[in-house]
This record gives structure tokens, sequence and C-alpha cells, in this order.
């Protein structure tokens, strides 16, 4: 007889705690259902947390509840209510193992009549719990997988051309905010590989990919907000202006920056120009900006437009920061 397990919470958000549920019963199960449920503790949307642990945990089925019973009724009345709305979720499906770590344990097993497997009841093994990530995400960090991280940060990018405040808008935002800043690699992979101010065709795809890279490995260290000087739309532009073509990885990677942040901003060409020995001109710079603006709009990605002084822009961007905080009161 194969041996089925189950598994559940809100996963708000998913941590390593509740992995260590997870791991345990794949590897003492042959199958293994999880079912996460909505709620409104967290702002993630239900598909993005089932993604969190679909990603994670390739061979178990995620089971998507929504409308579950209220947590407000009597306790039994709720435990009856919750037992009827798994049972009902299931379908049919013969559960032999409940898992969790929690005291629910006991009614959800008998209610399956599967065996009550607790794990790592008294957080002995994992000294975390998903209200204490609520009340510190940051100081909690190292109880959150990297998969499920990027997602609660709200990622910030700058788009513009060269000269435009990118880098010093980042930086100070960053400073303010408590947070880290991602540089454009481009412009320090040129520096370093130039050739009579030129770089190669397929070196676009080198800066593009590291400069992904880099970004996953620093949001591990951000606290609420990242931001990014730059992406690889704005390498696929350089790679366009350089040669007059992207080569078809260098077009992919710029097409994956169009979902992979939460705000774009543009940093007009209202500001004084610093014309450094690795700039083209002031007059490049308006035509390169209004390139970038005509891309924006081609791949249809909303953008808000930043002009002034650095105070003026940094109190643009926090005003259209996350309005909607990540975490509610229980």
């Amino acid at each position: 007889m194969n041996k089925i397990g189950l598994t559940l919470g809100k996963y708000a958000p998913l941590h390593k705690g509740h992995q260590y549920v997870i791991e345990t019963a794949l590897k003492e199960m042959d199958e293994l259902f999880v079912i996460i449920y909505d709620t409104p503790l967290i702002s993630i949307p239900l598909s993005v947390r089932a993604g969190w642990i679909k990603t994670l945990y390739p061979k178990v089925k995620v089971i998507e509840a929504r409308n579950s019973p209220s947590e407000n009724m009597p306790l039994a009345e709720y435990e009856k209510a919750e037992e009827e709305f798994i049972k009902k979720l299931l379908n049919g499906q013969p559960i032999t193992h409940f898992y969790c770590s929690e005291y629910y344990g006991g009614h959800i097993s008998r209610a399956l009549n599967a065996v009550d497997r607790r794990v790592d009841e008294n957080r002995e093994t994992v000294p975390i719990a998903a209200t204490k990530i609520r009340e510190n995400l940051f100081g909690n960090r190292q109880f959150i997988s990297e998969v499920v991280y990027r997602d609660l940060i709200q990622k910030i990018v700058f788009m513009g051309a060269p000269s435009t405040g990118k880098t010093t808008l980042a930086s100070a935002l960053a400073k303010d905010l408590n947070t880290v800043w991602m540089p454009e690699y481009g412009r320090e992979y040129w520096t370093e590989h130039q050739v009579n101010r030129r770089i190669g065709l397929e070196e676009f795809i080198t800066i593009a990919k590291t400069h992904m890279e880099r970004e996953d490995s620093l949001i591990m260290e951000a606290n609420k907000y990242f931001f990014v000087d730059t992406n690889a739309i704005t390498t696929y532009m350089f790679s366009l202006d350089y040669h007059g073509k992207a080569l078809p990885e260098m077009s992919q990677l710029a097409r994956q920056c169009q979902s992979r942040y939460d705000l774009f901003f543009l940093c007009e060409d209202d500001i004084p120009y610093d014309d450094t020995w690795d700039r083209s001109g002031e007059q490049k710079r308006g035509v390169f900006h209004r390139q970038i603006i005509a891309d924006l709009e081609k791949r249809q990605i909303p953008f808000i437009r930043l002009r002034g002084s650095l105070k003026q822009r940094m109190d643009a961007v926090k005003s259209y920061l996350r309005t909607e905080p990540l975490f509610h009161k229980e």
C-alpha cells in the first residue's frame, strides 16, 4: 500500500520550519499533497505562494484552497468546518499520514483516518514561526529560502540614458531606507574590457547575465526594498546602439526583465550632463533617452517619470513604494 502524506498551511510566508515538515514527509511518503490556504495575513497572492512550493518541491501535489472556513467561529465549529473543507478539496483522495507541527494534527488526522505525524512540534530543529517572520522579516531572513525572499522584497529599477541620475538616486534611496542597491554592472564591465570604447556583441550577454546573477545574490541582503541601477533592457539597447542588432539570447534576457521588477522608474534627462570620459556627449544622451522610452512603451511596461532635484526624485519614489503592507495584523 502506498504511503500518501498531507500537510497544509497558510505559508505566510513559507519558511524553513515549513520546509522541514515538507522535506520530512517527502522522505517518508510515496506521495505528498500540500494544501495552501488563502489568507489576509499576507499581500502575496495565493498563486505566488503556491509557486514557492512547486518550485522548491516539484514532486509535491499542491492544492490551492480558496474560501476556507473563517477562524472567527467557535473552535469546535471551526474544526468541523475545516475537516469537511479538507475532505472536499481532496475529493476522495485517501491520505495515510497527516504531517504538521501544530495542535490541529490531532483532529485533522482523525477526520482523515490518517497517522498523526508531528514534526518538530517544539521548534527545536528549526526555531522559527511565521509570526516572528511577519514581525521582523529582515532580521529573520536566514529562515527564508531565496526563492521566497525575492518575492517578499519590492524590486525597483531605474531606467534612463547615461547621466540621468540613476546611480545617485539608487544609492541615496538605499542609504535612506536602510537597504541595498545593485550598481550597473555594464559600466563596470565596459570600463575593464572596452577596446577603443567598444565591446563585442557576445559581451552584452555576459553583462546581462552577470547583472542578473548579482541581483539574485544581493537581494538576500535587502530590507523591504531593493533598488536596481538599469537592467538587461538597457543592455539590449546598448547592443543595438553599438552593433545595430542584439543576439537572440540578449533579446530573451531583456524580455525576462519585463516581469522581473515591481516598479520601473524613468530618470528624465532634465539634470546637467556629467561629461565623463566614458560617455558620448549630451546630444547622444537625448537620443538614447528617447530610444529607451520608445522601447519601454513598445514592451508595454508601465513606468513612472522622475524629474527635478535628487530630493524631489527621492520623495516621488517613496510615495510610490508599497502602499499596502506586506504583512497584516492577525
